[in-house]
């Protein structure tokens, strides 16, 4: 199901995203350093748990999950959220929240 998107993918846009980290509580200098970063994303699948590892200068971060599934996360500012990730129109959804920003990456 994710298969697709097994490989390195490199950010190319970010809409609404300091919104979005304003709903969630992130403080206006991590928004900063967060608006500015454009991370390498690496997705890897192992059976039905996905790996996406965020990778950038400011921080790397790795989350494992299971579509459709809620699950615990830490996020890059050391916040703990609930998560869950879905397939969607042929695109990975990531909600945390109410607020949504769209971050586009093509794979590389």
């Amino acid at each position: 199901m994710v298969e697709q998107f097994v490989g390195t993918w490199k950010m190319v846009a970010s809409d609404n995203f300091d919104e979005y980290m304003k709903a969630i509580g992130v403080g206006f200098a991590t928004r900063q350093v967060g608006n500015r970063t454009k991370p390498n994303l690496i997705v890897t699948a192992d059976g039905a748990t996905v790996c996406l590892k965020s990778q950038s200068t400011f921080k790397t971060t790795e989350i494992k999950f299971k579509l459709d599934e809620p699950f615990d996360e830490t996020t890059a500012d050391d916040r703990k959220t609930t998560t869950v990730v879905t397939l969607e129109n042929g695109k990975l959804k990531c909600t945390m929240g109410d607020v949504v920003a769209v971050r586009t990456y093509v794979k590389e």
